[in-house]
């Protein structure tokens, strides 16, 4: 498999979604293992916004409608794009998937420390100094289910439905694609760094956080736009799940 075989083929949507489903599962099934419920105990808060609706309206039975039609979105997906660019799935094009996820979490948290840095004076800035004061609040095996619920519910609000309706509108207001992308990305980095001081778990609000956030929240949107969503998300669950076990130590 050539190096452009493997950037084409991990561009469908099959490929993608595919790569996702295995943390989709690892999460709910860690989340409800230590909360010893299906829909209750400390989750990650892009999970609970997602759910809230179908839980309002149905309890166990509303959120059991809301993984049916998740799998039902991403089954559709991987459908129709075995329709459109017929053929067997590469088993090899995952492995590179993931090893390409990882390197990209290696790489975050230093990007971004120091995209940080440049924009604001004074030192090298870490996750671990400003984005994640809080952490101590929350269990150990906690702290990871959330981190791997990260890469997949915050991918999936702030890059795939955000991004998404952010660039509609934008074209439909006229504006040429890349502006609209454009508006996409920075729209939903802000807003996913605004998300992360809302609520009794939310940390205490500072410019140096925020900015950080952003920054990442622009990195994530580019990757999304250029990756798709499976590799946005291990990579997104990766860091998240690093900076845990580092800050821990």
């Amino acid at each position: 498999m050539s190096l452009r075989e493997y950037w084409k083929s991990s561009r469908q949507p099959r490929y993608s979604v595919l790569f996702a489903l295995p943390l989709w599962l690892l999460y709910e099934a860690l989340a409800a293992a230590i909360s010893g419920s299906a829909f209750a105990g400390v989750r990650n808060g892009a999970d609970v916004l997602l759910k809230t609706l179908f839980v309002a309206l149905g309890g166990r039975t509303g959120l059991f409608a809301f993984g049916i039609l998740l799998l039902a979105v991403g089954g559709w997906i991987v459908w129709r794009d075995h329709r459109k660019n017929p053929g067997k799935l590469n088993p090899q094009v995952f492995g590179v998937m993931f090893a390409e996820s990882i390197l990209y979490a290696l790489l975050l948290g230093s990007v971004v420390s120091a995209l940080t840095a440049l924009l604001l004076p004074g030192p090298l800035y870490t996750y671990q100094q400003v984005a994640a004061p809080g952490a101590g609040r929350i269990a150990l095996t906690t702290q990871l289910v959330i981190s791997l619920g990260a890469g997949l519910y915050e991918e999936l609000l702030f890059r795939v439905l955000l991004v998404w309706a952010l660039l509609t509108m934008g074209i439909k207001l006229g504006w040429r694609r890349p502006v609209a992308v454009a508006v996409g990305v920075v729209g939903s980095a802000l807003i996913f760094s605004g998300f992360h001081y809302i609520g009794p778990l939310g940390d205490q609000l500072t410019l140096p956080s925020f900015t950080f956030r952003f920054i990442a929240g622009l990195l994530l949107s580019g990757l999304y736009v250029a990756r798709g969503f499976g590799i946005v998300a291990w990579t997104h669950a990766l860091y998240d799940v690093g900076v845990t076990l580092l800050g821990s130590a």
